[in-house]
């Protein structure tokens, strides 16, 4: 991986135990990553979530929305006997069935192409679905695209929420004051809640020097989400790390032929 980051400093938002190999990606292209969660996962307590555990053999097919869903989920679902053998297992994308595998899960129903719940339909688009019983494993809140498509297929839905999306409890005027001084020259950004997080955390002072910064997403959801805070420029990269990191490339390198 060329150097086109060298000098250029990152700001992650993501989870830290998230962040390993995105920051160890940035290095490589002589990036320095500066790692500021804009969002926490919190596990919910396991009485929250026991009565899904026990009736997941109800369930013809399970369907996991994001790597957080399959991390936190999994190793809770292993204590009581794992995911049955008889339901299938999809993945909203590449991430998530990863992490699945990790975790021993085969066969995952994922899309060839796109990483949504538009792409997961088409994936799905030949099953019956008709009677069938669908679990989706999520976090708390979020969209209801999917679920209302399988609905309409004839699935009869439910929803298995793991876990919680909280905003860090930190001091943020460091973040201030790596604004002011203009220290931070793209914003890697994953979700529209740590779009939301982020400025919140920012504040008024540090609002508009944030909307200067280029944002990097991986999906138009996230994109949307930017613009409305009145970020002035995003790139879509795509889904994964490496596309991430690749789409900063591209725009730095795009930056310096233009200077």
């Amino acid at each position: 991986m060329s150097a086109q980051l060298a000098g250029a400093t990152i700001l992650v938002t993501r989870p830290v135990e998230q962040s390993t190999r995105i920051a160890q990606l940035i290095r490589q292209a002589g990036g320095e990553p500066i790692l500021f969660p804009a969002v926490e996962i919190e596990a919910l307590p396991e009485s929250a979530i026991a009565s899904f555990l026990k009736r997941r053999g109800l369930f013809d097919l399970i369907v996991f929305v994001s790597p957080n869903a399959a991390r936190v989920a999994l190793p809770r679902a292993s204590t009581h006997g794992g995911i049955p053998v008889e339901a299938k297992v999809a993945a909203v994308g590449p991430g998530t069935a990863a992490e699945l595998k990790k975790n021993g899960v085969e066969n995952i129903i994922s899309p060839k192409e796109g990483f949504d719940s538009e792409a997961l339909l088409g994936e799905l688009s030949d099953m019956r679905l008709e009677g069938s019983r669908v679990l989706i494993v999520r976090g708390q809140g979020g969209r209801e695209f999917l679920a209302e498509a399988l609905r309409a297929r004839g699935a009869a839905v439910e929803y298995f929420e793991c876990y919680r999306r909280v905003k860090p409890a930190r001091n943020t005027s460091e973040l201030v004051s790596w604004l002011d001084r203009d220290a931070i020259k793209a914003c890697l950004a994953t979700s529209s809640n740590i779009v939301e997080n982020l400025f919140e955390m920012a504040g008024i002072a540090g609002r508009s020097r944030l909307c200067a910064v280029p944002f990097f997403v991986p999906h138009p959801r996230v994109a949307a989400t930017a613009f409305s805070q009145g970020v002035q420029c995003v790139f879509v990269a795509g889904s994964g790390d490496e596309a991430l990191v690749t789409g900063m490339q591209t725009w730095f390198a795009r930056s310096q032929t233009i200077q």
